[in-house]
């Protein structure tokens, strides 16, 4: 693999910036030595925690596929293609002490790659920012480079988990320093898009200390109701409750969260997620300045861990670097926030200068008329 695509992120050196991210790929010690066997220069485990874990009784994750009239479904039909992945999964089901020597595992069979544990408690009492320790502390104590704070997951029935505790920056800013107190290696904040402001959000992990910000987890929402059943296309007994949507889909709508935190902290690390399938999906997180991006929905079709994903972002990469070697770009860092600059205030995008524009109305009907 070529030297210029590594990349120094947190801290920690990376052969390259693409990560597999946390989800069902990296729920087994097996399926993250393949991802790494295969290319990726990082892995972000499942989440790990210390409470009991029972998903439903069910499928957890499928996929939405568009027809070219637009047709919208669950169902697999010829002629289509991936719009997004939908999931209500929750944490790992494996408790910290299956988790504990795989880690150890992975990191003796794969010293120089990078190896983040993802790790998800409570918050509001001492009890469970204790809990925040605990899992740090056994992580980094078998080899884990970094940890990854889930503060996102879009389905929790607690108040005090997942993107309910991302959904308030006093919270992260608690968390994000009761982690730091015990870490002795980097903390990534992994944000909720379900915000007005993330930047706010953002600043409350900065401000407990934080050493990057992950951006974004799925969006909430639900699945279709198939027209001919009248039930909908993911249910268990007739029931569905909120999962989170991912996949191409939410591409424009993740890399406008990611917009909104960058220029506000030019200087701070961020690892970008959503709808990263191609080398030209990642350059717009690249270009909005982030140190490194994520994938999760195109690994899964893709042999579970997208062995060639990672073959096509590296190709990417390297023929992006190619045909810009006459700017003298060499790696991410010459190019990376380049376009940072580019999203403004509404406001700030210049009007035509002529009296016939009618603020985007194609014309005057409805406005006062100018006769006598």
């Amino acid at each position: 693999m070529s030297s210029r695509l590594a990349v120094t992120f947190t801290g920690l050196q990376f052969p390259n910036p693409f990560l597999l991210s946390s989800a069902p790929p990296t729920e087994s010690d097996t399926n993250i030595m393949r991802a790494f066997d295969a290319g990726w220069g990082g892995v972000v485990t499942k989440t790990i925690g210390l409470h009991p874990v029972v998903n439903v009784d069910g499928p957890k994750t499928k996929f939405l596929r568009t027809s070219i009239d637009g047709e919208l479904s669950m169902h697999k039909r010829p002629g289509t293609a991936l719009h997004s992945s939908w999931n209500w999964e929750l944490i790992s089901d494996k408790t910290l002490d299956w988790w504990v020597p795989r880690i150890a595992k992975i990191k003796k069979a794969y010293p120089d790659r990078i190896l983040v544990a993802s790790i998800m408690a409570g918050s509001g009492s001492d009890r469970e920012l204790a809990h925040w320790q605990t899992l740090a502390g056994a992580c980094q104590d078998e080899g884990a480079d970094a940890f990854e704070l889930n503060l996102s997951c879009p389905h929790m029935d607690r108040q005090d988990m997942g993107s309910n505790i991302g959904k308030d920056q006093e919270q992260i800013s608690i968390v994000t320093q009761v982690v730091k107190e015990v870490a002795r290696v980097p903390v990534w904040a992994k944000l909720t898009p379900s915000t007005t402001d993330i930047a706010a959000e953002a600043r409350g992990a900065f401000l407990g200390g934080a050493d990057a910000i992950v951006s974004s987890n799925t969006f909430p929402s639900l699945p279709l109701i198939d027209p001919a059943t009248l039930e909908f296309e993911m249910n268990v007994d007739g029931l569905v409750s909120s999962g989170g949507l991912g996949g191409p889909a939410i591409l424009p709508q993740s890399i406008a969260k990611m917009a909104q935190m960058t220029p506000a902290f030019p200087d701070r690390a961020f690892s970008g997620i959503g709808g990263i399938s191609s080398f030209a999906h990642a350059l717009n997180y690249f270009l909005l300045g982030c140190g490194t991006v994520q994938v999760c929905t195109a690994a899964m079709l893709d042999h579970a861990i997208g062995p060639n994903v990672i073959t096509s972002l590296i190709r990417g990469f390297e023929e992006f670097l190619d045909r810009h070697a006459d700017r003298g770009w060499q790696s991410l860092e010459d190019f990376r926030g380049l376009r940072r600059d580019r999203v403004v205030q509404h406001s700030s995008i210049r009007r035509p200068e002529t009296k016939t524009y009618h603020g985007g109305h194609d014309a005057p009907e409805g406005y006062a008329s100018t006769r006598a």
